[in-house]
């Protein structure tokens, strides 16, 4: 008895779609995001370990795992930002004629853009105050702008691929 043949793409499976050409290469957040995860994963590890066998724990695991998941939160959106998967009603976005796609779609890279450059901004006030007054981390007890640094850093990464996404959606003919 022949088994049925499967149809090539079953339902409800997401499309995949190439990456788009991009002058900074989306391996970048790719790598980045696997070096944080393998990051956060060898922490938690070692941290289980030496509860397992000690009864005690790393005091700065806690910390640095917070760190690392909000910079992969970023990295991410980065990521989601360059590959055109942000949060949108795909209603909208998605259908009618190719010209309202396409304003939609700068339109909402260039929402993005404005938002993290107000983000950055902001963000660095925050770095500032923290480097002028002293702030350290409860558990390390290093400089917390060592921390905060990240978030303007990133904003300006997040806000530089949505500025290439509004600038690869007009060149689209």
């Amino acid at each position: 008895m022949a088994l049925p043949e499967l149809p090539e793409e079953l339902p409800g499976e997401a499309e995949v779609h190439p990456d788009e050409v991009t002058r900074v290469p989306l391996a970048i957040e790719d790598w980045l995001t696997v070096i944080v995860m393998a990051l956060l994963a060898l922490i938690t590890f070692a941290n289980v370990l030496v509860r397992y066998f000690t009864s005690q724990s790393f005091a700065w695991t806690e910390e640095l795992s917070i760190f690392l998941m909000i910079v992969l939160a970023l990295v991410a959106g980065s990521a989601a930002v360059a590959r055109n998967r942000q949060i949108r009603i795909e209603y909208f976005a998605d259908n009618g004629p190719e010209w309202r796609q396409r304003a939609l779609a700068r339109f909402g890279s260039l929402m993005v853009f404005l938002l993290f450059v107000i983000i950055a901004v902001l963000s660095t006030r925050v770095v500032y105050d923290d480097i002028k007054f002293g702030e350290t981390s409860p558990g390390i007890g290093v400089p917390i702008w060592w921390y905060t640094i990240w978030m303007p850093v990133m904003s300006v990464a997040i806000a530089g691929r949505a500025l290439g996404l509004f600038i690869r959606r007009g060149r689209r003919s």
